[in-house]
């Protein structure tokens, strides 16, 4: 399986490692892999947000992720 490395936010690590603590999830490697295959699942469910993107951008930079301002959602 090939191997990704990435930056987040501190409050989004802290929220992985407590489902980790909670049980949700066997480790940090299970839950990173879980949420993002989620999370891709439902981007292609819903599909991109044309409406709200302007020239070049996603539309994601001033709302942040999916329009809320500090948190990602999957």
């Amino acid at each position: 399986m090939p191997k990704v490395e990435i930056t987040i936010p501190e409050h989004v690590e802290m929220q992985i490692t407590q489902l980790v603590e909670q049980g949700e999830f066997l480790n940090r490697e299970e839950a990173i892999e879980e949420l993002v295959s989620t999370g891709l699942k439902a981007y292609k469910a819903s599909g991109p947000a044309d409406e709200e993107e302007g020239p070049g951008g996603t539309g994601y930079e001033d709302d942040g992720m999916m329009g809320h301002d500090d948190e990602y959602v999957f």
